[in-house]
């Protein structure tokens, strides 16, 4: 159970700062710097630290109250910063210590601006939960964020009933990277926003949606301040907005290149009584157990063809706390959830289909107009990654470098891997419709679908 105090530490004793751990000194410098008048801000923390057994990844979260700044017409807010996403401590008691030249743990801390209401003397504790709930997504996935992602949480960030449902990423408009003798540490700030304006940056790109909210006083200004008031999209406020958006996406596609999902796809031109499981290799009746060589060259492959971890939608994310077990090191947590799932890439044969069934979820279905107009009418690729295992669906425009689906053979598997070559040249027209598209392509869409939850 998290408990709220003033934090006790360099920033509140200066002449003490050489007994803390160096990556937590340096990140409290940068808060010192930007509010030398808050020596004391009340501090989230966990009771049992993550490294000790506890269930919160992040060990300490400050909350400063900022007054924001009338020249620019920022309002003023509350400022949260959380301490634990980099390495603190440089002991492997989190992270493995790598040196000083790349990142610092995951290379970044989340910080998040909310609006302060009239009459509030002290910050609301639940951004501090929804913080804990994005650190335990990172660390129990090993997918780390950059500025410009999304976050689908299709739930109010605060519990209440407020529209603002989903997440963007950003850099802090004030938070200066900072430099730790365990490597460098950047600093993503949540903003808060609506379902529409989710789509917008699934459907465009999320530094875009950023900027035209940069633009909108009550939507977030220019420090982008989350306001769980705010009852009106920026489409609402600002109609015009809506026409940027719709020529960017003519003009430049989405940059959404996949997505993690609940998909599942099947080979129906496979015969029945075939019960051999293609996707997976034997040696004598032992499944091969996959080399450093052989894993180095899987992850190379997914990062190179897939970009899976660039710029990802991410799934929901329960915010309820998970139980004490974790992986002792990063290490350890990717080769045990990944290596042992995903064949070598050598040693899986390419299979042509002649047709093939496919299934998603009902999020995840809605996005197929973006694959289509967004991204393969671009020439590009969009994929589907499952949440539950190695499955992968890749839709694939003609001249996409390394595909192995054809417009000859549309519908090719390597393993687990399916990949959809779309003609793309034959339809490319924005009028289109998606259920057109989808009739060209020969794709049907069953409504079964698998469930969200």
């Amino acid at each position: 159970m998290d408990e709220v105090r003033p934090i006790i530490g360099p920033a509140a004793a200066p002449g003490l700062a050489s007994i803390f751990p160096p990556g937590l000194q340096a990140i409290y410098g940068e808060c010192r710097r930007l509010y030398p008048d808050q020596a004391n801000p009340l501090q989230v923390t966990a009771i049992v630290k993550y490294w000790l057994g506890g269930p919160d990844p992040l060990d300490y979260i400050s909350m400063y109250r900022n007054v924001g700044c009338a020249a620019q017409d920022v309002q003023e807010h509350w400022h949260y910063i959380s301490f634990g996403l980099s390495d603190l401590y440089g002991d492997n008691r989190v992270h493995e210590f790598t040196g000083q030249e790349g990142p610092s743990g995951f290379g970044f801390e989340l910080t998040f601006r909310l609006k302060r209401e009239v009459g509030e003397t002290a910050p609301p504790t639940w951004p501090a939960e929804l913080m804990q709930g994005l650190a335990r997504y990172v660390f129990q996935s090993e997918n780390t964020f950059c500025s410009g992602d999304h976050i689908s949480w299709h739930s109010p960030l605060d519990n209440s009933e407020s529209r603002i449902q989903h997440m963007l990423l950003t850099e802090d408009p004030q938070i200066s990277p900072v430099h730790t003798p365990f490597g460098l540490v950047n600093f993503l700030q949540i903003v808060g926003v609506c379902t529409e304006e989710l789509q917008a940056a699934q459907q465009w790109n999320g530094q875009g949606i950023l900027e035209l909210l940069r633009g909108v006083h009550v939507a977030g200004g220019p420090w982008l301040i989350t306001d769980m008031r705010r009852g009106e999209t920026m489409f609402d406020i600002d109609p015009h907005l809506q026409e940027r958006v719709d020529q960017g996406i003519e003009t430049e596609g989405s940059n959404l290149s996949g997505v993690s999902a609940k998909c599942v796809w099947d080979d129906l031109s496979r015969p029945s009584e075939d019960e051999e499981d293609s996707r997976s290799i034997c040696i004598g009746s032992q499944p091969r157990r996959l080399s450093e060589k052989d894993t180095e060259q899987i992850r190379e492959a997914l990062r190179k063809g897939l970009e899976f971890n660039t710029k990802a939608a991410l799934p929901p994310i329960n915010s309820q706390k998970q139980g004490h077990d974790r992986p002792q090191s990063r290490k350890d947590s990717l080769e045990s959830e990944s290596s042992a799932a995903i064949i070598p890439h050598e040693l899986v044969r390419t299979r042509q289909l002649e047709s093939v069934h496919l299934k998603f979820n009902q999020e995840s279905g809605t996005l197929l107009p973006l694959c289509l107009r967004g991204r393969l009418l671009h020439g590009r690729h969009f994929t589907y990654k499952s949440i539950n295992g190695d499955t992968a669906i890749t839709f694939v425009s003609t001249g996409v470098e390394g595909a192995f689906a054809t417009e000859e053979h549309p519908y090719a598997a390597h393993g687990p891997w399916l990949q959809v070559n779309t003609h793309t040249g034959s339809w490319y027209t924005h009028t289109a419709s998606c259920a057109y598209l989808l009739h060209w392509l020969r794709i049907r869409v069953l409504w079964n679908p698998l469930h969200d939850s």
